[in-house]
């Protein structure tokens, strides 16, 4: 498991990535290392694949492991995004898994 983390005057954002090859993040909104001075609507991560939904998942919880997201996130070719609560100030985690679909439209 890998593990970015982004500080921000407000926010700590820790990035857990499932490293487990069958889906590879290519960038996220926020940045990873971007100063988050108020909460995003949004989280939302970009693949370097498309993405299969039935097995693709995203979860963001504060330090004490509350989930803070708004539930299923939304998966739309290589892309995952999750709506998020309000957040406070604080330390929050990104825990993802995705499995790939290849250009060729076979399953891993």
């Amino acid at each position: 498991m890998r593990s970015v983390s982004a500080v921000s005057e407000r926010r700590k954002w820790l990035v857990h990535q499932k490293d487990d090859g069958f889906g590879d993040s290519d960038h996220a909104d926020p940045p990873v290392g971007a100063t988050v001075a108020t909460t995003p609507h949004d989280l939302m991560i970009w693949f370097t694949q498309g993405l299969e939904p039935a097995f693709s998942t995203v979860a963001v919880t504060d330090a004490g492991g509350a989930r803070v997201d708004e539930g299923k996130p939304r998966i739309s070719g290589n892309t995952m995004s999750v709506a998020l609560t309000a957040l406070s100030a604080g330390t929050y985690h990104v825990h993802w898994h995705a499995v790939s679909v290849p250009p060729d439209g076979a399953t891993i």
